[in-house]
């Protein structure tokens, strides 16, 4: 496993439509290794593969939403599609390619998706509150999108501080 480098907000790489994966292989195997080193190490709590540079549809996603006593785990999402969406959420957004930054973005409260395994296998996850946020986020990605061209306004330090103070 490795370190990859995050693209910023400058980079236009960033901007791009990614292509489907369609080799189930090692290389796609050390590139999904490598993304849980860099998310894990970048303190993040999702991951696209256009933000390591790689255009291919494939994100990973921390499930934060587990029972007390249980470990947090990571999905691995190769070319995920959204099944179903419902409710709404409103709050403050960052990314790892947007650093320091952070603005309220409307996202569904339930999200399902479908997407293939590291080998290629289909499966079906839904997510909840920050997880479904995250899965929107990264899907996004996928498709050239970064979440400040969805912004209802951007958030001050200050306002972020109060935000983060109220869920405590």
């Amino acid at each position: 496993m490795a370190l990859r480098n995050i693209l910023t907000k400058e980079q236009p790489g960033l901007y791009k439509q990614c292509r489907p994966v369609t080799k189930f292989d090692e290389r796609l195997h050390q590139l999904l290794d490598d993304m849980k080193e860099t998310l894990l190490s970048a303190n993040g709590v999702g991951l696209a593969a256009p933000q390591v540079g790689v255009l291919r549809r494939a994100v990973l996603v921390i499930e934060t939403n587990v029972p007390e006593g249980e470990e947090e785990f990571i999905y691995e999402l190769i070319n995920p599609e959204i099944l179903e969406t419902e409710g709404e959420q409103d709050g403050p957004e960052g990314c790892l390619s947007v650093p320091g930054e952070y603005g309220l973005v409307k996202r569904p409260m339930r999200v399902k998706v479908r997407a293939q395994d590291r080998d290629g296998n289909w499966f079906e996850a839904e997510g909840e509150g920050l997880t479904a946020r995250c899965f929107c986020h990264e899907i996004d990605h996928l498709n050239g999108i970064v979440f400040t061209s969805k912004v209802e306004r951007m958030l001050t330090q200050e306002e972020l501080e109060n935000w983060a103070g109220e869920e405590d």
